[in-house]
Parts: structure tokens; C-alpha cells; sequence
């Protein structure tokens, strides 16, 4: 196992995040966790329920009754979902758990993301981000971060994760080797990100917690 260390504190100047849009609050949901998004719709995982919601017109379209208290993942067919200390391999047609490991962080994690076969966790207070074996949980390799890590994502290569302290929240771009911040995107004040995936193009779905609300953010163009 590989570590990177990040820089101790961010010398990017944040740019304000432009919010593109609002789902939500959703009936029976306190509070919005984990997101992820299957090429068609939006998860979340919305505590003791994971729904899927159509981004075009906000409605939605499944509910899972399976419990989610942190990040969600879609690998291309399934979907994985941190409940506690563990992570749970989903079939989203059922709702069955057909895969169980454990979480990294023994009930201390926070986003969760699928990519280059990996699942790649955040952990909010350690300040890190694990990839990790999907099949056995074994971590594999560690990024830190120099802020409280709650989402994470992958697009085009590039590593985001955001982050939640009090009143301050932005999702930042980081070297995956590093952990070098390279670009922010701040929120506004009060305005906080749990969960957080790309839908591998031009946005980015950020759970709002206690908000229960879903928000689209505009992801910035590559120079």
C-alpha cells in the first residue's frame, strides 16, 4: 500500500461553484448522503432508503430499501452503498445485497466513487481517500487531503472530492499522486456538500445533508 501526502494548505484561489439546479427535498428523506449517477439517473442514498431520480424533471423513479449513511457508487451494473462499517454490493433491479466488505475506515467514511476498477473511499475527519479492492476491501492505496473529505468523484482522469467544515464546503481537484490542490469550487456559505459524482460530462451532483436536497454543480471547462 502507497501513500501521498498532501500540501498543507491549498494555494488555489477558489472560484464561486455555480449551482445549476435543485432536486428535492425528497418525501421521507431527513438528509442526503451518498449520490451517484447510473448514465440515466441520480442516486442517493437517503438514510434508511437509496432512490433513483430522473435529473431531466426531478421525479423519482425507484426506491430501495436498503440503508445508506455515507457514499454511493455505481460501477456500470451494480451499485455500492456504505452502511455503517461496511460496504454493500447492490443489484439496483432488486435491491439485493450480493457482495458485503468492510469500509475502510470502520464506520468513519464518507464518499465513495467507482473507477479504473477500483472503489475509491473518502474518509472525513482522517482527511483521505482510499482505493481500495472491490472484492476483498483491501486497501490498495491512500491519498491525504488537507481538508475534511466527504464526496468523491472521478472525470477525464481527473480526481475531485469535496469538502465540509462548519459553514465552508467547495469541491476541490487534487493530484492523484500528490494530493496537490489544483482548483476549487467554492459554495456558498451554508450551502454544504455530502456526497458527490460527475455524470462524465459537464456536472457534478452534490448531496446537500440536512437539506435533503440534490444540487447540480457546472463542472469548469479544462483550460
Amino acid at each position: 500500500m502507497s501513500s501521498t501526502t498532501a500540501p498543507s494548505s491549498p494555494n488555489v484561489k477558489p472560484r464561486a461553484a455555480e449551482i445549476v439546479r435543485e432536486y428535492g427535498p425528497f418525501n421521507g428523506a431527513e438528509r442526503v448522503n451518498g449520490v451517484t449517477h447510473d448514465g440515466r439517473h441520480v442516486w442517493a442514498s437517503v438514510g434508511e432508503h437509496i432512490i433513483a431520480f430522473d435529473p431531466a424533471t426531478g421525479h423519482t423513479t425507484r426506491t430501495l430499501d436498503r440503508a445508506g449513511d455515507a457514499g454511493t457508487a455505481f460501477d456500470g451494473k451494480h451499485l455500492y452503498q456504505i452502511a455503517e462499517a461496511r460496504i454493500d454490493k447492490i443489484d439496483p433491479a432488486t435491491g439485493q445485497v450480493l457482495h458485503t466488505i468492510p469500509a475502510p475506515g470502520h464506520g468513519a467514511d464518507s464518499g465513495l466513487t467507482w473507477a479504473e476498477g477500483s472503489l475509491w473511499v473518502g474518509q472525513y475527519r482522517d482527511r483521505k481517500i482510499h482505493q481500495i479492492d472491490p472484492a476483498t476491501g483491501e486497501v490498495q492505496r491512500t491519498i491525504e487531503s488537507n481538508a475534511f473529505v466527504t464526496g468523491v468523484t472521478w472525470v477525464d482522469g481527473e480526481l475531485w472530492h469535496g469538502t465540509w467544515e462548519g459553514d465552508e464546503s467547495d469541491i476541490r481537484r487534487i493530484d492523484p499522486h500528490s494530493g496537490e490542490v489544483l482548483e476549487r469550487l467554492e459554495m456558498p456559505a451554508g450551502t454544504g456538500v455530502s456526497g458527490l459524482e460527475s455524470d462524465g460530462a459537464d456536472l457534478f451532483y452534490c448531496g446537500g445533508g440536512m437539506s435533503g436536497k440534490v444540487r447540480a454543480v457546472r463542472r469548469p471547462k479544462a483550460a
